[in-house]
């Protein structure tokens, strides 16, 4: 490719790809609402002057501008729309005007919504590209909507469009008041590793790996999160008792935790899958659980890669709140909505 646009250039996925790509040699530009050392053209992508003006001889997109779940509080519905989904619309529509041969959506393992929740006594739910979302708020409704668009893009337009699904990756303290009076920050993420997050070096490079096997496989939904290390047959036992199934696995886990004063959940009620991505981009995460016991092992404290620690926290308001980062607890309801 020779000059790839990368939307929310500010953001921590934008950030760190702007730097990656820079680094690299890479012919990039990027757009983003906040100006910053690696926004090129400042502007938002609801405005398709400004996506058009963003586009001029580009080959790639790599889309990762959004609302994100903290803004439900925040923002309106009709804002999560123009952004998330007429945002995304103004970009499929100029790149293929521009002839752009790939196009990468990032898109968020939310979308799955209240699939990801099994009902009382039925196994952890084993989550891959197969599952069907059930989005549970805007964000998820939106990023769905918008996934969608990429595919109707690629069925009648032929732009080679590749979604790729990301687990958790941000930095920031958990988004829940509960978690983060239970655990540590550090023994959150580390747990998480096990079945819901990845690394923002790993989701860089998962996006590299679609930018070039878009042309070739045309569409593809794929989930982007650290490969676990359980399988089907774990799900029942994750479900009631999650850390007889991790000291199976990884016998000295409980001593590197308790030299750190960490615990494990007491339960795991869903596991992504990165099979998928693994096989048909040629994805090879680095991080994962057996990683980060490895650094604990090595008396290392920061489980961050190098690119995670040089992006840093960012927040998602620009502001603080009573909850901190956070304008009001995970799940309660917004006056805007």
């Amino acid at each position: 490719m020779n000059k790839i646009l990368v939307t929310g250039s500010a953001g921590h996925l934008g950030e760190a790809l702007m730097r990656t790509l820079r680094a690299d040699g890479q012919e990039v530009i990027g757009t983003d609402i906040v100006p910053s050392l690696f926004t090129d053209m400042v502007g938002s992508i609801s405005d398709r002057a400004h996506v058009h003006r963003c586009m001029a001889a580009v080959d790639a997109v790599l889309h990762t501008a959004t609302l994100h779940k903290p803004h439900v509080a925040t923002h309106s519905r009709q804002a999560f729309v123009d952004t998330n989904i007429t945002g995304t619309l103004n970009l499929l529509e100029e790149a293929t005007t521009a002839g752009v041969r790939a196009f990468v959506f990032t898109s968020t393992t939310s979308t799955f919504g209240d699939a990801l929740t099994p009902a009382t006594g039925e196994p952890a739910a084993w989550i891959t590209e197969e599952v069907v979302p059930i989005p549970k708020n805007i964000y998820g409704v939106t990023k769905v909507a918008a996934e969608n668009l990429c595919e109707l893009f690629h069925r009648n337009q032929q732009l080679p469009c590749l979604i790729l699904r990301t687990a958790r990756f941000f930095p920031e303290p958990d988004d829940s008041r509960a978690t983060r009076d239970t655990y540590h920050d550090a023994n959150v993420k580390a747990n998480e590793y096990l079945y819901r997050r990845v690394d923002l070096a790993d989701v860089v490079s998962a996006h590299r790996c679609a930018v070039a096997r878009a042309a070739t496989i045309g569409f593809g939904r794929y989930v982007i999160s650290a490969t676990t290390p359980f399988t089907p047959a774990d799900l029942a036992e994750l479900h009631r008792d999650a850390p007889s199934v991790v000291h199976r696995l990884f016998p000295t886990y409980a001593e590197l935790y308790a030299e750190q004063g960490w615990r494990m959940l007491p339960t795991i009620d869903r596991v992504y899958v990165n099979a998928q991505a693994r096989r048909e981009l040629d994805w090879r995460p680095q991080v994962d659980f057996a990683h980060i016991l490895t650094l604990l092992a090595n008396g290392q404290s920061d489980l961050r890669s190098s690119l995670a620690r040089a992006v840093g926290i960012k927040g998602y308001h620009g502001q603080h709140f009573a909850d901190g980062l956070y304008p009001v607890a995970q799940g309660a309801a917004s006056p805007r909505q």
